[in-house]
């Protein structure tokens, strides 16, 4: 495979969750409303994930903000008082962290504001994905996007307005520059994404406290020969760094000498992994263009932290949240819903 397709794959239903306590009920339905009835978007559920007693982790290890009525720490709640405690205690491991908030078209503003606050509020950065350019994930289970060129300026101006001066650390665009180079977007559409991406760097990064990496592929890409030019064209000069690996599972040693390799050519830049669910490292087996589509036995990978095994890598991170599916592959729901079975399996084949 070409581009990091499990990326196009992590929130095509955009079903997050800003704490009640933020937004009130009413901009918590609104902010919700996209999501499915496995994702519990009602205010009525608010707070069920407090009650599994989620805390942060320490801050100079990771600086990155627990949602503590995330998706993950609602069903550990939700196990427990239904009495299954072993279960509940593997899926903590996923709620214990901290996860990317992938931000919805529906009131961008509001879902940036929100995170960000409560995140501010405890202290931590907020991360966040913004993954809504048009012609998205090239018809694929995470294909549409913002209508055109406008709608999408639009919709990061929300963003960047709701993040304020509060601080961010953003993942933009998974797979965005990726298709252009793999030949999947058609050329019609070229110069306009590099213009969009370009405008959405330098929004974002004239924020305060914002942070803003541009997605790049994963190790299995293996030629960063061939994306340096286009980073840069993207706006990459402009961004903090690179993200690799999003919604993947290549291992974090590959990772980092994939990042390494990436970043000599882009006048050292530094970049973030996503580790989310590299535990066991890739699938190996079936068609080659299905892999990255919640493929069996894989683990969580390493925790998120700022301690990495290299200072090019600013960050282990958890983009991808764990125990979302990738698409309807593999016996899965819709992309980004919760998939029970398949998160406790991630949890239950992790090393830590």
């Amino acid at each position: 495979m070409y581009g990091s397709k499990g990326a196009g794959a992590s929130a095509a239903t955009f079903a997050t969750r800003v704490p009640a306590v933020v937004l009130g009920a009413a901009l918590l339905v609104a902010g919700c409303s996209s999501g499915g009835a496995e994702e519990g978007g009602r205010a009525e559920s608010a707070g069920a994930g407090t009650a599994a007693g989620v805390t942060q982790q320490p801050e100079e290890r990771d600086p990155f903000w627990v949602n503590p009525d995330g998706t993950a720490a609602r069903r550990v709640a939700e196990l427990e008082k239904a009495g299954q405690a072993a279960a509940a205690e593997q899926i903590r491991k996923i709620a214990q962290q901290p996860t990317a908030e992938w931000i919805s078209p529906d009131n961008p503003e509001a879902q940036a504001r929100g995170f960000t606050e409560a995140a501010d509020r405890a202290g931590r950065t907020a991360l966040l994905v913004v993954y809504n350019i048009p012609h998205r994930d090239c018809g694929q289970y995470s294909q549409g996007g913002a209508a055109d060129g406008n709608a999408y300026r639009a919709f990061v101006d929300a963003v960047a307005k709701g993040i304020g001066d509060r601080s961010a650390t953003v993942v933009l665009e998974p797979d965005a520059v990726l298709h252009l180079v793999d030949g999947c977007t058609p050329e019609q559409f070229h110069e306009e994404r590099y213009d969009l991406l370009r405008g959405a760097v330098e929004k974002l990064t004239s924020l305060k406290k914002t942070k803003v990496y541009l997605d790049a592929g994963n190790a299995g890409w293996g030629e960063p020969d061939r994306l340096h030019e286009p980073l840069t064209r993207a706006g990459l000069d402009r961004a903090d760094g690179f993200a690799v690996n999003v919604s993947n599972f290549y291992s974090t040693e590959d990772s980092l000498d994939y990042g390494k390799r990436l970043s000599a050519k882009v006048a050292g830049k530094p970049f973030v992994i996503d580790t989310s669910r590299n535990g066991n490292g890739p699938y190996t087996e079936g068609a080659e263009s299905e892999r990255w589509c919640n493929p069996p036995g894989r683990a969580l990978g390493e925790t998120p932290t700022t301690e990495t095994a290299d200072p090019l890598a600013d960050a282990y991170l958890w983009v991808k949240r764990p125990g979302e599916s990738d698409g309807e592959c593999k016996g899965g729901p819709g992309a980004g819903q919760w998939w029970s079975a398949y998160a406790l399996q991630l949890a239950q084949a992790a090393s830590f």
